[in-house]
């Protein structure tokens, strides 16, 4: 019996050292995980972001998988909250997913960066545009957004070539919100517009007539609002109750249809916003493909751009999976060295050595009379 006990040690300890490092996959299956807001303020992104990467997915496994291996996606609810992020990212790594789609916003993401790379785990954030996200030395970290520093520029040229040089800023303290609303302020005053207003809101307040009267009595010629869609959805409708007859350009987390439903479309009538192009504007095949199943199946499309940049990055981690086979270090290398040419749903992709994306992507959008998301 005792060399039986040490037969069957010997065998076991040969077994986990023979055992390859990193996430355990079945043979005829790889998993992915999706993190994302599936509630909470934000729950029509991460609503979005599920459908969209759950279409992909049966389209891939319908094509026969990624060499043969079904796609199986884990969804994580974060709820839009760095806390409950941190349990929906360890959730995802007891799972053993090879890599993580998401997640949306800035603060979000950065409470998971490090948990998913000390597990070893792929993370691609989809509207996570804050700077210092990148640039830390995770090595698995990468975003299929583009970053504020980007958008601050484009928001700023925006606000210049449209003729205004009075400019209102205003931001909600997130770290998306602050951080670009500190980008485009100093590009504003290297370009020569005015600042005459500079403060935060509160986000989920139900009531900004206090800051709008402020804003108002430093007479702008425009406000510029950095923060997020349920918010500029207010300050437009309290800002028309308030007679105060003034435009409002906005940044790429107010691209969302949810807009016009709590500004109402009088309000939201001419609001402009910086944004990757809407899914209607994307020109390439895969994502008129993806917008007739997607009409198909749900009669509607999805409520912004956010969900399209978690289908791209489902659909990079599938080509790197098809590539160097299910290894997170393996598949992390190919993504930065072997992605050449890459046509995703948002156009072509790739990234540089801190997993940012190459490429500008960011255009001007205004809000029609009828709450139509128009390409300027």
């Amino acid at each position: 019996m005792r060399k039986f006990l040490c037969l069957c040690l010997c065998l076991t300890a040969c077994l986990f050292l023979l055992s390859p490092i990193g996430p355990a996959q079945a043979a005829d299956q790889i998993k992915f995980g999706l993190m994302g807001p599936i509630t909470g303020d934000w729950a029509s992104e991460g609503q979005g972001m599920q459908r969209v990467v759950e279409l992909l997915a049966e389209e891939i496994n319908a094509a026969g998988g990624i060499n043969g291996a079904q796609v199986v996606i884990e969804v994580a609810d974060d709820g839009g909250a760095p806390r409950t992020a941190a349990m929906a990212a360890r959730k995802l790594l007891t799972s053993s997913v090879v890599a993580v789609v998401g997640t949306y916003g800035s603060s979000v993401t950065e409470a998971t960066q490090d948990i998913y790379d000390e597990g070893g785990v792929i993370q691609i954030a989809t509207g996570s545009t804050k700077i210092s996200l990148t640039g830390k030395g995770l090595t698995k970290f990468f975003r299929t957004c583009p970053r504020d520093d980007e958008q601050g520029r484009v928001l700023a040229n925006n606000v210049k070539g449209l003729g205004f040089t009075k400019v209102a800023l205003v931001h909600d303290n997130t770290s998306y919100s602050k951080g670009l609303a500190d980008e485009t302020r100093e590009i504003l005053k290297n370009i020569g517009v005015s600042e005459v207003y500079y403060d935060s809101i509160v986000p989920n307040d139900r009531d900004y007539t206090v800051s709008l009267t402020k804003i108002k009595a430093a007479n702008p010629d425009v406000i510029v609002f950095t923060g997020y869609y349920p918010e500029a959805g207010l300050l437009l409708r309290q800002k028309r109750e308030l007679g105060f007859d003034v435009p409002i350009i906005g940044g790429d987390a107010t691209n969302n249809s949810s807009i016009v439903e709590i500004a109402g479309k009088e309000a939201a009538d001419g609001y402009l916003f910086v944004s990757p192009p809407a899914l209607p504007d994307m020109k390439s095949e895969s994502a008129a493909k993806l917008m007739a199943t997607y009409r198909q199946k749900y009669d509607s499309l999805p409520s912004s751009v956010w969900a399209v940049l978690a289908g791209d990055a489902f659909l990079v981690l599938v080509e790197a999976a098809k590539a160097v086979g299910p290894d997170p270090a393996k598949m992390s290398d190919w993504l930065k060295t072997g992605l050449k040419g890459f046509e995703g749903l948002s156009g072509s992709i790739a990234f540089d050595e801190n997993g940012d994306r190459v490429g500008e992507v960011y255009r001007l959008y205004k809000i029609s009379p009828e709450g139509e998301f128009v390409l300027q």
